[in-house]
């Protein structure tokens, strides 16, 4: 079904590509609107520590139920550690964790919502995200509305902010945040 040639980026076709095959089927058969389409994958360390944590989006509404707010959609199927033990095991603090309001597109029966993440760094280190529907927004259905885009960027210790692609890399200093805003789910029917 899918057969990259040379030069084509194959990295990361399990944890990205899949969402999109996933999505595809279900819009070419008019059952669910797109849901957050990526595993928002974020991947930071340094010398002494390592980490690699994918985060939740919205998924997308169907012809009888809205879409679901905050969890990993299609094949993700994994949870993030706790904040206690994160903020224990690692130089991080777990500046907020929540539910992107307003994220999922809108329709007879509404997409599910985002997240925001924002991670504080102690030390510095340097990171990488890999993170689909920055651009493209998930698709809605049957009249539905797209949910929004996802966004990455980081707010410097001194008040400088980087905005990042959905594919970037960039090195952190310590009192860096890291903040990850996830797509919501597309919507379903004509909004009320």
């Amino acid at each position: 079904m899918i057969s990259p040639s040379y030069p084509a980026a194959v990295i990361a076709g399990n944890v990205e590509t899949s969402q999109y095959l996933v999505d595809a089927l279900f819009g070419a058969l008019g059952t669910v609107a797109a849901s957050q389409g990526t595993m928002n994958n974020f991947i930071w360390g340094n010398d002494r520590v390592q980490y690699y944590e994918t985060i939740c989006g919205g998924t997308g509404a169907g012809a009888s139920h809205h879409g679901t707010d905050a969890v990993h959609t299609h094949m993700t199927n994994s949870r993030l550690t706790d904040p206690e033990v994160l903020e224990w095991r690692f130089p991080v603090r777990v500046e907020s964790f929540e539910i992107r309001q307003g994220s999922g597109g809108r329709g007879r029966f509404n997409g599910g919502d985002g997240v925001i993440r924002k991670i504080r760094f102690e030390e510095a280190v340097s990171a990488n995200v890999i993170s689909g529907h920055r651009q493209v927004p998930p698709y809605g259905l049957a009249g539905g509305e797209p949910a929004q885009v996802g966004f990455n960027r980081v707010e410097h210790a001194d008040s400088r902010i980087t905005e990042l692609a959905g594919s970037d890399s960039i090195d952190l200093e310590a009192g860096d945040v890291f903040v990850i805003e996830t797509p919501g789910g597309g919507g379903f029917g004509t909004p009320p």
